[in-house]
């Protein structure tokens, strides 16, 4: 069982005016059936109202406390504005307390600060991502991510996110300089079924290990395939080989290479 390292992190609690408890679902509708399987259970979180927008306009605020967050994989910064203000920004890597971090529309490229894609020179790494202007930010939000800026044409501006894709977005759409904070997420080991449940997610049953009236795969002696061509989840719907993304959504249009399978 591994953790990632929190030395760097303030010994803290969290402000208590930007904390609100979230209403446990465990994967269950208005109705009380179970929606989303394997669900429930875990520690209580609070949750941090963290602002994705970041819309005060050139005012500086100074860094004041880094946390963790336990709805997010990425880390959390306090920030004090010069008016007073307090709110939970998303901290990229290498920001350290007492760092000044400012939005505007001409910004120092400096790491955590924010500013419009079109100011932002190529090669720069980018995270928090808007895809529509004034909605916040929708990229690269998670532990390590970051976006790659590859160039710029007319009104939009080349990406190229961690997943190989490069798309276009609209170049007067803000994003925040530098990579994500906890770039080592990716390797904790959970160690031991009790932290699964820790953290909300309770046990899978193999499909192969259930009665035919309960899964496709299920029924046969003893340790059998899947007994079917193409992999297929619980109600028999195809899960692989297919591509699920709606052909008809607006940014299609807007994506210039995808993915490497």
């Amino acid at each position: 069982m591994t953790n990632v390292d929190y030395s760097p992190l303030s010994k803290v609690g969290p402000f208590k005016s930007l904390v609100h408890r979230l209403q446990d679902s465990a994967g269950r509708n208005n109705q009380g059936r179970i929606t989303q399987r394997h669900q429930g259970g875990g520690n209580v979180k609070l949750y941090r109202m963290v602002d994705f927008r970041q819309d005060k306009l050139n005012v500086p605020g100074r860094v004041e406390t880094l946390e963790y967050d336990p709805c997010r994989t990425a880390f959390i910064a306090l920030v004090v504005y010069r008016d007073g203000e307090r709110r939970y920004i998303l901290a990229p890597k290498d920001l350290k307390v007492g760092d000044e971090v400012m939005s505007a529309e001409n910004a120092p490229l400096k790491v955590g600060n924010r500013l419009r894609l079109k100011n932002i020179p190529i090669g720069y790494l980018v995270h928090n991502v808007e895809l529509m202007a004034g909605a916040g930010g929708k990229l690269a939000r998670s532990a390590g991510s970051y976006v790659e800026v590859l160039g710029q044409e007319g009104e939009y501006v080349s990406l190229k996110m961690g997943s190989g894709e490069v798309r276009k977005v609209k170049s007067n759409n803000f994003a925040s300089v530098g990579q994500m904070s906890n770039p080592d997420h990716n390797l904790t080991v959970i160690g031991k079924a009790g932290r699964s449940r820790w953290m909300g997610i309770r046990p899978t049953t193999r499909a192969k290990a259930m009665n035919p009236c309960d899964h496709k795969y299920g029924g046969g002696e003893g340790s059998t395939q899947r007994g079917t061509r193409r992999p297929k989840d619980i109600w028999g719907n195809i899960t692989g080989g297919r591509k699920t993304r709606n052909k008809k959504k607006w940014s299609s249009r807007l994506i210039v290479q995808r993915r490497p399978v």
